[in-house]
């Protein structure tokens, strides 16, 4: 496996020269934050920063994420030329030698949380979700589209606007939508050289109506069925999916691995304290719900070898910064599933 970390570019407060003293980490998972949803990536600005994690002596392994313009999922007559731009974005992620390409399929916005500084027994901070508070969300109030977690390129007005559109569209159609998007920019993909790996809904079920459909095993299996190719995978994300009892991690890793379909891995834990209610964990296994040696072990017995990042973290020891994405515990969790991955390695060679 190929260990890497989330960068958010120059602006990020963890600078490059610190993530390369991590032990074991060879990789960057990053991307372009200046051009508009639904534009072609320029070809010039992801060489430019590849170059620019290349001179710090590391690689731009995955790019996370290109997002998907409203209109593909809502399957509007621009649909078509947001889908071009995407592929020439696709083509030009791929002449750049970016092997990777991270996205998800959820409407509005891609991942959500209803606090963002939920305060743990010792004291740290994590994001956390509870449905009930979400429920209690008045979306004709001002800035509602400001929540922790959602989409802020929104005005108020243009975010209930989609909410309404994506209320009555429906489960079957987005779908059908999804179908359509994977048809068209997997060929390209996969003539670019380019492995795809579509992130799971987070968390895994619908909220305030929406449809979410990326939500665990069965979907995966239908995803993946849509185009038969290896540029047609998946992330696999423990905390997102972890947010569901319902997901068995191990079976979801080595049923896709062996059939060569996960071409990401996302490993934080979360603890399930309710229903449709969480908080982020640390990453060690007895801290939360996932059990991470035995995600760990499912991926060293299907031989992953692709990039993987520790994903969230707390904020630990006085840090600040963006909420999830301190250093310091994001370090310690990135140690502690090399710890896994030595051992579950070492377990399998034993057994041989």
């Amino acid at each position: 496996m190929k260990m890497t970390m989330r960068w958010f570019g120059t602006d990020d407060p963890v600078p490059l020269s610190k993530i390369r003293q991590i032990p074991g980490v060879t990789g960057i998972v990053s991307a372009i934050y200046d051009v508009e949803v639904g534009d072609v990536w320029p070809f010039e600005k992801i060489a430019a920063l590849r170059q620019i994690i290349n001179q710090e002596g590391l690689e731009l392994d995955v790019i996370e994420s290109i997002s998907v313009h409203e209109d593909i999922k809502l399957g509007l007559p621009t649909r078509d030329d947001y889908i071009d731009a995407y592929c020439e974005s696709i083509r030009n992620v791929g002449k750049a030698g970016i092997p990777t390409l991270c996205y998800n399929f959820m409407p509005v916005f891609d991942w959500t949380r209803t606090n963002l500084q939920h305060t743990l027994a010792d004291g740290s901070h994590a994001l956390s979700f509870c449905y009930e508070e979400l429920n209690d969300i008045d979306l004709d109030a001002e800035g509602a589209a400001n929540l922790p977690g959602w989409s802020t390129v929104y005005t108020p007005e243009r975010f209930k606007e989609l909410i309404e559109q994506f209320r009555a569209l429906g489960t079957d159609t987005l779908w059908n939508n999804l179908t359509y998007f994977l048809e068209r920019v997997v060929p390209v993909a996969e003539e670019a050289g380019v492995k795809m790996a579509i992130h799971p809904d987070d968390p895994p079920w619908s909220i305030l109506g929406l449809p979410r459909i990326v939500t665990g095993e069965a979907a995966y299996e239908r995803i993946t069925r849509v185009v038969d190719s290896p540029s047609n995978g998946i992330t696999v994300c423990t905390g997102s999916l972890g947010a569901s009892l319902s997901n068995d991690l191990p079976q979801i890793v080595s049923k896709f691995g062996k059939r060569n379909r996960i071409n990401f891995v996302h490993m934080r834990n979360v603890a399930v304290t309710g229903n449709k209610q969480f908080h982020e964990a640390p990453h060690l296994s007895r801290l939360g719900t996932v059990d991470m040696y035995a995600v760990m072990k499912a991926l060293v017995a299907t031989g992953y070898d692709g990039p993987l990042r520790p994903d969230h973290g707390r904020m630990i020891w006085g840090e600040e910064g963006r909420p999830g994405y301190g250093l310091f515990d994001r370090s310690l969790g990135l140690m502690y599933l090399q710890g896994l991955m030595e051992a579950a390695k070492s377990q399998r060679n034993s057994q041989w």
